[in-house]
């Protein structure tokens, strides 16, 4: 089968010290400071199978991430962007949706068969570790990430473990088209993400109060949409790119600015009548240029929820969140705490539309152009239907 491939040649930087694990998994926790030079191409690739409580899914949609684009790029020194936990070589994707074509068998898969409709979660955590005992299962100790450290869905096919998959059945039910529907059910998966980093690490807002969000690529976007359908009385969206900053007042901002036209503090101040923001997200993974803006903008009681990411160090004014009784939360992934079915309900129910936000289309043959067209950011969503 054809799949897009991503490799990468194993050169530690020269202050980069491997650990015992990375050396004997061959998984790199900083992938930013060990692989240089990636290459990506679409490849003949051994088609899965699935194994014991694991099922096999023809891909009808998957979105290029965030992630995906930082295989692509790379510093001036050749190394790849991406900063997290990776291994290559892989089949990239992990934002998808797809039908079962095959059932591996065991306890896990009895609620599915073939020809079921689905979503899946990107991370596949362990259950067994403390931090999944714990109901923790964004930090697995045992962690694996499709489309990342195990082969993903920029494919036209992919074996995964029962465990992540939702069904998609109330995403078809809203949608007449088919195509949009699945390409929709693609998009599950990061806006799952951004439940978790709203709701669920950022422990949410009371109706009525102020929102803001730094960076509108597809997080961003869910966000917003997220937030107004929650009760958020104004939603204030900081973006670079006019794309998405029209596409930020689409889906419901009630206010869009480019951060390099306006101060965004004196923004936010103005808006909210001098209160400030009661939950600010950091979508954008600039938190250099974004975190002191939203330390100087934060409400008494205010929360500030970090999901974008960013290889870097970010100095910050502690004064400010003693001052004001603010929090910040860092968030990572999307499993766990309902998340995938309330996002998928909420889909269905019309209160996220992400069909709005899905801007550009490729078949799988032309992946890499997929991906290089995302890395303009300048569209919502960019869909692989293979």
């Amino acid at each position: 089968m054809k799949a897009l491939v991503v490799d990468a040649d194993w050169e530690p930087r020269e202050d980069y010290e491997l650990s015992e694990f990375e050396k004997e998994t061959g998984k790199v926790i900083e992938g930013n400071s060990v692989w240089r030079n990636p290459d990506m191409a679409v490849r003949d690739v051994e088609k899965p199978t699935p194994g014991e409580g694991e099922v096999l899914l023809k891909v009808k949609a998957c979105g290029v991430c965030g992630s995906d684009i930082h295989f692509y790029e790379t510093d001036d020194d050749g190394y790849m962007l991406y900063p997290g936990l990776t291994k290559f070589p892989i089949a990239i994707g992990h934002e998808f949706a797809g039908e079962i074509v095959e059932i591996g068998g065991g306890p896990e898969t009895e609620e599915f068969e073939v020809g079921d409709r689905v979503t899946t979660e990107e991370m596949v955590w362990c259950g067994h570790c403390r931090a999944c005992r714990d109901g923790l299962p964004n930090h697995c100790e045992n962690l694996e990430e499709l489309g990342i450290t195990v082969d993903g869905a920029m494919a036209e096919y992919i074996s995964v473990p029962a465990k992540l998959c939702w069904d998609v059945d109330s995403i078809f039910d809203r949608y007449d088209d088919e195509e949009v529907a699945w390409d929709v059910a693609a998009t599950t998966e990061p806006t799952s993400v951004a439940y978790n980093s709203v709701f669920e690490r950022g422990e949410g807002f009371r109706p009525g109060s102020y929102v803001v969000v730094y960076g509108t690529g597809p997080i961003g976007l869910a966000a917003v949409q997220l937030a107004k359908s929650s009760g958020a009385s104004k939603v204030i969206a900081f973006e670079i790119s006019p794309q998405r900053l029209e596409l930020a007042s689409e889906v419901g901002a009630d206010y869009a600015f480019d951060p390099g036209e306006v101060d965004p503090t004196e923004v936010v101040m103005d808006i909210t009548n001098g209160e400030g923001a009661d939950f600010q997200l950091e979508a954008a993974g600039a938190p250099a240029q974004t975190i002191p803006e939203m330390e100087s903008s934060v409400a008494i009681n205010g929360k500030m929820s970090q999901v974008g990411r960013a290889a870097e160090r970010v100095p910050m004014y502690l004064e400010s969140f003693q001052v004001n009784r603010a929090q910040i939360y860092g968030a990572q992934g999307h499993s766990g705490h309902g998340i995938f079915p309330s996002v998928i309900r909420m889909i269905g129910a019309g209160l996220v539309d992400n069909s709005r936000i899905i801007t550009s289309k490729f078949d799988l043959e032309d992946g890499v152009e997929a991906v290089k067209q995302a890395s303009k950011r300048e569209d919502g969503k960019v869909i692989i239907n293979p």
